[in-house]
């Protein structure tokens, strides 16, 4: 007898606050930043598309495309999608960078005064 299984959805697992933070929190650490708006579009599938949608202020279809795959949302549209989720995004230094050692100030220099020239002559020979 052959198994069947049932397709795997993620947004069935996205029951609550603490794991959707955590599932965005990886995603976010993927340097394809595809990942990460396929994780959000998950959150907001799993937390409901047309709710999510009203309460960020965008049409659902609009949301759905969004998300897609090969779609580049403004940020403006991922800001406001994490708001209506209660998403506060967040961020942390990854390594601390050495301090640079501060130069030692050169002192100005001062303007000498300009040297005295004598005056042009105009080609006119005065007597």
């Amino acid at each position: 007898m052959k198994a069947t299984y049932a397709p795997f959805d993620v947004a069935d697992y996205l029951d609550n606050d603490a794991v959707i933070a955590e599932y965005l929190t990886a995603a976010a650490e993927d340097p394809n930043t595809d990942v990460f708006l396929a994780a959000l579009g998950d959150v907001a599938k799993a937390r409901g598309m047309a709710r999510v949608a009203k309460q960020a202020g965008l049409g659902r279809e609009s949301l759905y495309k969004a998300f897609g795959s090969g779609a580049h949302p403004r940020f403006e549209t991922v800001s406001a999608v994490l708001r209506a989720l209660g998403v506060k995004l967040t961020l942390v230094a990854e390594q601390r960078l050495p301090r640079r050692k501060a130069l030692p100030r050169k002192t100005p220099r001062t303007r000498s005064a300009p040297a005295r020239h004598p005056p042009k002559r105009t080609g006119l020979r005065s007597r």
